[in-house]
Order: C-alpha cells, then sequence, then structure tokens
C-alpha cells in the first residue's frame, strides 16, 4: 500500500500539541531470532517517539537464547521473560506486568511505528472515557502485493483494511501490533487471555477480546481509533499466496464464534455483521465497477475474491457452531497466572 492511500500518510504532528501526556511504557513481544533484524527496527522506532517511551520492554517467548541476546546486544531495553504459556497473548502480559506507567502501548516484532505514532495514541487519552486506542497498521508486502487481494480483507495481513474510519473515531476494537491501554484498566481485566489467541495455526481474536472486556470494565468506557497512528507491518512471502488467504479467512471465521462463546454472543458480532453486509458487498460493486470502466481484469478478481473469502469465513462459522457449544452460551473463563516455573 503506498502511502498516499493511508490516512494521514505523514503522520502526526508531535507538535501538534503542548498538553501534557502521560507516561507510557512499550512492550514488544518477540519469540524467533529469525526476526532478529526487524525487532531491532521495531525498538528503534519506538525509541524515536516524540514524546519518548519511559521504557521499552522486550518480553521473550520461551526462547531463552533470544532473551539473552536481547538483554546482551539491544541496549537501553528492558527484556524479560514470558511467564505464561507460549504465544503473543502471553508475552504481552508478562511485558506489561513490568510496566509501571500509566499507560502501555503494544507493537509487534515485524512492525515498524512511523513518526508520530505514539503522540497519535496518547492524544486520544486525552478523552477521559477512553479505556484503550489503536491506530492504522499499513502493509509492507516483501514480495509485492498480489494483483488479486482485495483492500477490503488487508485484516487476512493484520493490516488496516478499506471500510475503517478515516478519522478519529470511537470503535469496538484495535490491534494487539498498534495499541494502547490505560494500565490499571488492562490489569483490572486480566490481560490478554492466555487461553485465546494466535499460536501456530490457530487464530483467535485476541486483541478484539481484551477490547471489549476492557469497555465493559467502566460505564461509559470506549475504544478509539485513530487512523494517523500508523506502523508499517512486514508482510512476508507465504503471505502473499492465496491458499493462505483461504485459510485464514476460515480460522477467522471460526475464532469469532469462539469470540461470540466468551463474551456476549451475537451482540458482540455486529460490526461483522456489517462487514458483511455492506462493506463485503460494497467492495465487488466498486471493483467490478472498475473493471467495466477500465476492462481491468485484476479488478475483476478482486471481486470474486471477496467472494472466495466470504464463503470461506462462512464455512469456518459453519464448522464451529457444528463442533461446539451454541453462540451465547459463555465459557467459564480461568484466571490468567504466570506459569509456575
Amino acid at each position: 500500500m503506498d502511502d498516499e492511500s493511508v490516512p494521514g500518510a505523514a503522520g502526526c504532528d508531535p507538535d501538534a500539541s503542548s498538553e501534557p501526556v502521560a507516561a507510557t511504557t512499550v512492550v514488544i513481544p518477540a519469540h524467533t531470532e529469525d526476526r532478529w533484524t526487524a525487532l531491532v527496527e521495531t525498538v528503534a522506532s519506538a525509541r524515536r517517539q516524540r514524546p519518548e517511551p519511559a521504557s521499552i520492554v522486550v518480553a521473550v517467548d520461551h526462547n531463552p537464547g533470544l532473551l539473552e541476546r536481547v538483554g546482551a546486544e539491544i541496549p537501553g531495553v528492558h527484556a524479560v521473560e514470558n511467564t505464561f504459556a507460549r504465544g503473543a497473548s502471553g508475552a504481552r502480559n508478562s511485558g506489561a506486568l513490568h510496566a509501571d506507567t500509566p499507560l502501555i502501548a503494544f507493537l509487534d516484532s515485524d512492525v515498524r511505528a512511523r513518526s508520530g505514532w505514539l503522540h497519535g495514541l496518547l492524544a486520544a487519552f486525552r478523552e477521559p472515557m477512553a479505556v484503550g486506542a489503536g491506530g492504522f497498521v499499513a502493509p509492507v508486502w516483501r514480495a509485492g502485493r498480489p494483483a488479486w487481494f482485495p483492500d477490503e480483507f488487508a485484516w487476512v495481513v493484520s493490516a488496516s483494511y478499506r471500510g475503517l474510519p478515516t478519522s478519529i473515531a470511537a470503535v469496538r476494537n484495535g490491534w494487539g501490533e498498534n495499541m494502547a491501554v490505560r494500565r490499571d484498566i488492562f490489569h483490572r481485566v486480566g490481560g490478554f487471555r492466555v487461553d485465546f489467541g494466535k499460536v501456530g495455526n490457530v487464530s483467535r481474536p485476541e486483541d478484539t477480546d481484551l477490547c471489549v472486556r476492557m469497555t465493559r470494565a467502566a460505564p461509559g468506557a470506549i475504544w478509539m481509533f485513530v487512523p494517523d497512528a500508523i506502523v508499517d507491518h512486514e508482510v512476508g512471502p507465504e503471505r502473499s499466496r492465496f491458499g493462505f488467504f483461504v485459510r485464514r479467512c476460515y480460522n477467522e471465521g471460526q475464532g469469532k464464534v469462539e469470540f461470540a462463546r466468551l463474551n456476549q454472543g451475537r451482540h458482540d458480532l455486529r460490526d461483522e455483521f456489517r462487514y458483511f453486509g455492506r462493506t463485503l458487498p460494497s467492495g465487488i460493486r466498486r471493483y467490478l465497477g472498475t473493471a467495466l470502466r477500465s476492462r481491468d481484469w485484476d479488478a475483476v478478481r478482486c471481486a470474486g475474491v471477496i467472494v472466495v473469502g466470504m464463503a470461506a469465513a462462512g464455512t469456518g462459522v459453519t464448522a464451529s457452531l457444528a463442533t461446539g457449544a451454541p453462540i451465547g452460551r459463555r465459557r467459564q473463563r480461568r484466571p490468567i497466572r504466570p506459569r509456575r516455573s
């Protein structure tokens, strides 16, 4: 995605307001040395922010060699181990336990924060009822963006999709690779669910679940979306394949059913119903209109891929409904505690 197509591509102006903002700890989960260069760049991008973070915590997910290397080779960061079960949720929780600032911001080890990212997120907390804020995730395609890939499905590669607000707005949820939270509310709800998230080939929306629980933790609480708080997210060649696209849509359908079971059923899926009922049909019309006007066959393919994605997600929903409890029956939540060594 080119910068020109990203809302607020130039980033927020860090001098746009002189209002004070709360001190922030940036938490970055990491699990493999295969992403070492990207991790170093992520830390550097966090360090360049204005205001500068009070501290940067790299939470290493059950990889002693990586933990030692972070401590030895990345000066000025606090390297901690994941004391929860394996996965990004546990690593984020472990990092958050070492934060003593009013706000905690989260990045992933394969994203780079643009200038003004932190300032943009923190500005959202001038709204007193905001318990969290998320920003825009721009994909950086390492193997080039596939001509068939529709903007409406950018979430498949963990990026922001077409149809999100283009100005700051209250939303249901943000995304774990680009968000900030009030520390007290985050800990009050127990952080990310360590038994519900993305590990291996399992994909469940642990970040959506966190946001919903945080907004329910206080009367009138809201979650904010800040399009100008931008991070660039690396998309590897394996995610450029059509097979990955189909599997990811299927897994997302399954994951959203699990999410609904954990919370308040169909009520929590209103965003998904709007997405399927409005955003995706609008995308099909847009691509077919482009094809008719300019004989652009790639646009026809994009329209077709939207239909395939809808079918794959729907199949995932059906499979999950057929093998689990009905939506609306909440699963008993287990308390989140560090693992015993």
